[in-house]
C-alpha cells in the first residue's frame, strides 16, 4: 500500500512540477502544502460496504469546479485526482468516482438533477460543491438554503453520506460580497442536516499562512483552480475520507509533509 500511494505522489509531484517550471515557478516546489486542521467528515455507508467487500461508488454533484474548468485535461480534474488517491490508497477494492459537474450550474439545477446524476448510480456518497455561482450572481440566501437543505435531506433518506464543500479562494470570488455569505450558510446547513462540510475556504487559508498564497492555487481566469490546486484539493479531501473509513493516511505522505514543514 505504501509503495502504490508513494508511486502515485511522485508521479503527481513530477507532473505538477514540470507543469510549475515551465510557468517560471521552482520545478523543485511541493506538490501540495501540508494541510490545516480540517473538520472530520462522517461516511457511514461508504464505511458499512467497504467492510462488506462490496463496491463504492462517490458522486461528485457540482458545477465548473468539479467539471474540472480550467484543469489540463479531464484527469486532472478532483474527482479523477480523488479517484486515483482512494485507488492507489486503498489496492483490491473497487471505489468509484463519478464527474457529475456542469460548469454554470448551482443549487437548483443540481437539485433537479439528482435522480440522474446520483440516485441512478446509487452512491454511498456525494460530495457536493455548491454555492459558487450563487455567490457570483447575487442568489436569493433564503431559497438556496431551502434547496439545499431539501436535496440532502433526500439523498440521506435514500441511504447516502453527504459532504458539502464550499468555495474557493479565488479573486473572482473573493471581490464578491456574497462569497462569505454562502460559505457560511453552507456551513450552518450542514450543522442543521448532519451533513459532513469539506471547506476549501479554511484548506486554502492554512495554505496561505504557511506561505502558500491562493494565487499558486488559481488558473489565469482568476476564478477556478490550476491543475495543482484541484490536486491538492483532492489531496486534502483523499485524507479526509480515508480517516473516515478508518484507514491511516499513507506514511509516505506523512513524511512528505514533515519534509515540507522543515
Amino acid at each position: 500500500m505504501q509503495q502504490t500511494w508513494h508511486r502515485f505522489i511522485l508521479q503527481s509531484a513530477l507532473a505538477v512540477g514540470l507543469v510549475l517550471g515551465a510557468g517560471g515557478a521552482r520545478a523543485t516546489e511541493p506538490l501540495c502544502p501540508p494541510d490545516p486542521p480540517l473538520a472530520a467528515v462522517a461516511l457511514p455507508h461508504l464505511s458499512a460496504a467497504l467492510e462488506a467487500g462490496q463496491s463504492a461508488t462517490i458522486v461528485a454533484l457540482g458545477s465548473s469546479s468539479t467539471e474540472g474548468v480550467m484543469a489540463s485535461g479531464p484527469e486532472a480534474a478532483y474527482p479523477a485526482e480523488l479517484a486515483d488517491a482512494l485507488q492507489a490508497a486503498l489496492p483490491g477494492r473497487r471505489i468509484t468516482v463519478l464527474n457529475r459537474g456542469i460548469g454554470g450550474e448551482d443549487v437548483g439545477h443540481e437539485s433537479a438533477r439528482l435522480d440522474r446524476s446520483v440516485f441512478a448510480h446509487r452512491p454511498q456518497v456525494v460530495i457536493w460543491q455548491v454555492g459558487a455561482n450563487a455567490a457570483l450572481h447575487r442568489a436569493d440566501p433564503t431559497r438556496f438554503r431551502h434547496l439545499l437543505t431539501a436535496g440532502i435531506r433526500r439523498m440521506q433518506a435514500g441511504g447516502i453520506d453527504v459532504v458539502l464543500m464550499d468555495n474557493q479562494r479565488s479573486p473572482r470570488l473573493l471581490a464578491s460580497p456574497e462569497d462569505g455569505v454562502f460559505d457560511r450558510l453552507l456551513a450552518e446547513v450542514a450543522r442543521e442536516t448532519g451533513a459532513s462540510l469539506f471547506s476549501r475556504d479554511r484548506l486554502m487559508r492554512g495554505w496561505a499562512r504557511q506561505g502558500n498564497p491562493p494565487a499558486e492555487f488559481i488558473a489565469a481566469d482568476s476564478l477556478h483552480h490550476n491543475d495543482r490546486g484541484y490536486a491538492c484539493v483532492a489531496r486534502a479531501l483523499a485524507g479526509r475520507i480515508l480517516e473516515a473509513i478508518g484507514v491511516p493516511v499513507p506514511p509516505s505522505v506523512e513524511l512528505l509533509e514533515s519534509q515540507e514543514r522543515d
